[in-house]
């Protein structure tokens, strides 16, 4: 009988290896290795994502790659957090002043840039709230935030905008105009019906303006303006204290975006419900029981090969391979989702479950690379299988392939191997709690 059990541990640990899935836990020498392979392989990829300076766009620019030509905001950010995470801070710094030279006199910011200016989507799609953020980790980075006194009233112009339009003084929270302009292009807790725009606050775009809110005094006090700072801190401290107040329930241990009209959460468990947890917003005993209920449970978000956009319980879910007219979020694994996810399972101390989704997504990308010689935007959360752009999608019905953000794999399985978790923190400081 213990021969029978020995083999058929051995017959399940070889199907699991083979489905790309861990046979247990990572052994470091496994994770080592998966690491120098997509070093490896990034090393030959990464450099179809910087692009140099042309036309409206000053300094060389980041790009997603393959399918897409332009510069986006977040996807920037992305990429740029990860050229720093590997010593090259200075594309960081160059994100934020191209984006930085697109500001008008009111203080709006275009989501998408292009070399003959910006480009405003689906509304006029306004910039992320990632400026600041990234300035710190360059600043940091490059240890000099000089660079920032130019561009420094510009960047208060982008935050006094989004304020005046994203911003719900009654509810102390901030709103997307729709979803596609949240860049979950699809997200259900969402949405892009024309005539229901800015009508649902949404718990992603205030944690990254609490973060964002964060950033900016901490460059205000590195550019010697304390008062500045202390405005900063106080809106970071009001904003949380909403988020709180009106999208945490605790008996259901979950974030919910909330309509504007009626007061009345949207109770749909998707990637953003999980962004809040990438900082201080929860006591850490919620945060556990969050993460424990939800993202690494098999039946809501953890799935196969990494954790899910949409909840399975959710009747939306999908994995369907879409990129017109939006890519989709109600299912498949985002590499820039299940980073943030790491980054929740670091802070909190869920190193078993961050190691093994390091490896996860390691050995996917692999696969995919090795089939095609790039990577998707997205995968099957339940096979692997990368989805969009497909051949038929890809300009000429030739594979495009896709780099981008991607390429914060390699970050996460650095953090774990090599000890390099800078990333976990903004300002340069540990995000795990103590």
């Amino acid at each position: 009988m213990l021969i029978m059990n020995l083999i058929a541990a051995f017959i399940l640990a070889f199907a699991l290896r083979f489905a790309g899935l861990p046979a247990a836990n990572d052994k470091p020498s496994d994770l080592a290795q998966t690491l120098t392979e997509v070093s490896a392989a990034y090393a030959k990829l990464e450099p179809q994502s910087i692009r140099p300076a042309e036309g409206f766009i000053k300094y060389d620019y980041l790009i997603p790659a393959g399918y897409y030509k332009q510069m986006w905001d977040w996807d920037g950010f992305f990429i740029g957090s990860h050229l720093a995470q590997q010593g090259k801070p200075q594309y960081l710094k160059w994100w934020v002043l191209d984006f930085a030279g697109a500001i008008d006199k009111d203080g709006y910011v275009a989501g998408c840039i292009t070399t003959k200016g910006p480009r405003p989507l689906m509304g006029r799609f306004a910039m992320k709230p990632f400026l600041a953020q990234g300035a710190v980790m360059a600043s940091e980075g490059l240890g000099d935030y000089q660079w920032i006194k130019p561009i420094w009233e510009s960047l208060r112009k982008v935050i006094s905008y989004r304020e005046q339009t994203q911003f719900d003084p009654k509810y102390g929270l901030f709103f997307w105009e729709n979803a596609i302009s949240s860049g979950a292009d699809n997200n259900v807790a969402l949405t892009n019906d024309p005539n229901d725009k800015s009508a649902i606050l949404a718990a992603d775009l205030s944690t990254f303006q609490y973060r964002e809110y964060r950033a900016m005094a901490q460059l205000a006090e590195k550019l010697g303006s304390e008062e500045q700072a202390a405005e900063y801190r106080k809106k970071a401290a009001d904003l949380k204290a909403a988020m709180l107040k009106y999208f945490w329930f605790p008996q259901e241990a979950m974030f919910y975006n909330l309509r504007r009209d009626t007061g009345k959460p949207v109770k749909r468990i998707s990637y953003s419900s999980f962004v809040p947890l990438i900082d201080d917003i929860l006591p850490e005993k919620d945060a556990k029981e969050m993460i424990r209920r939800y993202m690494v449970d098999r039946s809501y978000m953890l799935a196969p090969y990494g954790i899910r956009s949409l909840s399975k319980q959710d009747p939306e879910y999908n994995n369907a391979a879409i990129i017109v007219p939006y890519s989709n979020w109600q299912g498949p694994i985002w590499i820039n989702a299940n980073y943030m996810n790491y980054i929740a399972l670091k802070r909190d101390g869920f190193n078993k479950e961050a190691a093994e989704l390091a490896g996860i997504l390691g050995r996917m990308v692999l696969a995919d690379i090795r089939k095609w010689g790039s990577m998707h935007e997205d995968y099957n959360a339940e096979t692997g299988e990368g989805l969009a752009p497909t051949p038929e999608q890809s300009p000429n019905h030739v594979f495009a392939g896709f780099v981008g953000w991607n390429l914060l794999v390699e970050d996460m399985l650095q953090c774990e191997v090599k000890g390099e978790c800078g990333f976990l923190g903004m300002n340069g400081q540990s995000n795990i709690r103590k």
